[in-house]
């Protein structure tokens, strides 16, 4: 690796912390129960939403109610996805005439965009027209996200709360992490990336000539069975157009990923220049390490965000110099064969196989790293391209939990339900009973965030056992051998961790997979969230215990290190057979091992 290989990593990742306290600071002031000068600057509008929507504003909700709302909210979003999908050929805003999404497709994307999964088996310019893709599509990236947020400001209440019987107002939050978080962040950015060439439009698709003719090759298929192909001349090229920028800036900044275009960002009308690459790089981090510092602010003590932001930057920083690593040294099997992979004045060097030039190994490496890390799942290069250690390590991080910065609001509250686990352990080492924040961690919390943690890790083992034994499974696979259990096993971990990133090589746009991926994002996404918030109104119902001599401090670097090893112990113990068969084995078949 070289130094301006550091230069990168280091740039991105110090900007992305600085950002962290302004930008948290300012969440704090919109999610406070006492109005102040963020919230009332917003308050007619706020107020004029809750009229339009019969919503008493001062309400307050038990958790079950706060998740009964959630669950109901959601489902509506989820069937008239749906029903848009199914009845798009007949509405506006579909220039190219596009037909009905198939059943099984559209239940697979309504649930993949509602459960902030955003995983796509079809290609979107071909797909969707331009009404699904901003009235259903962007309408979910939106909610998806405040739902995640919504959550956590419940779960955060839970441990600043004494004696109560309410964890806040579901249709409260959902709305000011909309008008005030999520749409002016989208703007500014979807503004920024117009600036450099993003597109945003209603027209119809282009054809373009190009400034050399080339040939395509078309088969036939006759009546007697037999085929044959020739070539025909090609000097245009079809380009969709569309409303694209409005929707990326929110697929980023939301963690949601799903893309406009088939290829998602590496498609230069999505990401056109190495500064959009970097905003959007940017974008996918930037609210969940900025909910840190609001949880700290939201709790009193700024020092309990920091460390959990610690924790998540001490095992992102080594795993992103590893991907990086593992691509600069180029791949494998070229080793000992007549090729260059130095970089060099002249060349990038290590592994470009399924890169774009304008971004190069570094900025596709820290891409793939910060997609997984959150629950983004968007992407600016072919990870099937990856050498296999450089695909291993995106394939871990989102089998941690998604919760190294995670996605918005999910991500944070996944840490917690870990930080809960880990002050529980830390409670039996010493013979006391746990502590976090003031509460009192009890059997109820402990089996809640235990089911939190380990309903994904069962979700992943089980679906890729069930997708490599059953027929229907196995003919997706592209791939044989190491490499094709590795895409099924991919594909699995990003479906039940609400990730969205996709290995390819897996026909995944099958009956098969689309329902087998849909119950995994289903139950990845709702079922968690009901868990955390049963721990937010069992914490809430509870008095505050007072800090004595034998209360772990939950702000030191010791916590920071037990809560990093609690999970990736429990990301290495569940995942090391699946992984020793995947990327480990074909690591080892390509360097003759």
């Amino acid at each position: 690796m070289s130094t301006n290989d550091y230069l990168q990593m280091a740039l991105y990742m110090v900007v992305l912390l600085a950002l962290a306290k302004p930008v948290g600071a300012y969440m704090a002031l919109v999610f406070a129960e006492t109005p102040n000068r963020v919230t009332g600057f917003g308050a007619p509008i706020e107020r004029l939403l809750y009229r339009l929507g019969g919503i008493r504003a001062d309400e307050e909700m038990s958790w079950k109610r706060y998740a009964l709302a959630m669950l109901l909210f959601n489902l509506l979003g989820l069937l008239a996805l749906y029903l848009l999908q199914r009845v798009q050929q007949w509405l506006p805003l579909n220039p190219q005439h596009l037909g009905a999404v198939a059943p099984g497709s559209a239940m697979n994307t309504a649930i993949s965009f509602a459960s902030n999964t955003n995983w796509q088996g079809y290609a979107g310019e071909t797909t969707m027209s331009y009404l699904t893709d901003m009235l259903g599509l962007t309408v979910q990236n939106f909610l998806s996200a405040a739902t995640g947020i919504a959550v956590l400001l419940a779960v955060i209440r839970g441990f600043i709360r004494r004696n109560a019987a309410t964890v806040g107002n579901f249709w409260v939050d959902l709305t000011r992490s909309t008008l005030y978080v999520l749409l002016p962040l989208s703007l500014l950015l979807a503004l920024a990336l117009s600036s450099q060439g993003v597109i945003q439009n209603l027209r119809p698709y282009v054809d373009a000539h190009l400034l050399q003719a080339t040939t395509q090759t078309v088969a036939t298929q006759h009546a007697d069975g037999d085929s044959s192909s020739r070539l025909i001349p090609v000097a245009t090229q079809l380009l969709p157009m569309g409303p694209a920028a409005s929707q990326i800036a929110i697929k980023q900044l939301g963690t949601n990923g799903g893309g406009f275009f088939n290829v998602n960002s590496a498609h230069p009308f999505e990401n056109p220049t190495p500064l959009s690459n970097f905003l959007e790089m940017l974008a996918i981090l930037l609210i969940p390490a900025a909910l840190c510092y609001t949880f700290g602010e939201m709790v009193g003590d700024r020092r309990q965000g920091w460390a959990l932001l610690a924790v998540m930057t001490v095992i992102f920083v080594p795993l992103m110099i590893g991907c990086v690593a593992a691509e600069q040294a180029g791949s494998p099997a070229l080793h000992g064969l007549p090729v260059n992979q130095q970089a060099s004045a002249l060349e990038a060097g290590g592994n470009m196989e399924g890169k774009e030039v304008r971004f190069g190994i570094v900025d596709s490496a820290i891409w793939s790293t910060a997609t997984t890390a959150a629950s983004n799942g968007s992407v600016n290069s072919m990870l099937d391209s990856y050498t296999p250690l450089g695909g291993l390590i995106p394939l871990w991080l989102m089998q941690l939990g998604e919760v190294i910065y995670g996605g918005v609001g999910s991500g944070l509250y996944g840490m917690l339900a870990f930080a809960v686990v880990a002050v529980f352990i830390a409670g039996l080492m010493v013979g006391r009973t746990p502590e976090y924040l003031g509460k009192k961690i009890e059997a109820y919390e402990m089996k809640m965030a235990s089911l939190v943690v380990l309903i994904p890790c069962a979700l992943v083992t089980i679906g890729t056992a069930i997708a490599v034994l059953a027929p229907a499974g196995l003919a997706g696979m592209a791939n044989p051998g190491a490499h094709g259990f590795t895409e099924v096993l991919y594909a699995l971990s990003s479906a039940s961790n609400n990730n969205g990133s996709a290995f390819a090589g897996l026909a995944a746009n099958t009956a098969f997979y689309n329902t087998l991926l849909g119950i995994c994002m289903y139950i990845a996404r709702y079922p968690l969230a009901i868990g955390m918030l049963a721990i937010a109104g069992s914490l809430a119902a509870k008095k505050h215990v007072p800090a004595s001599a034998g209360t772990l401090p939950t702000h030191t670097p010791l916590f920071v290190v037990l809560l990093a090893v609690t999970v990736i112990v429990v990301g290495a113990l569940t995942f090391l057979p699946a992984l020793a068969l995947g990327p480990i084995a074909e690591s080892l078949m390509a360097t003759g091992h």
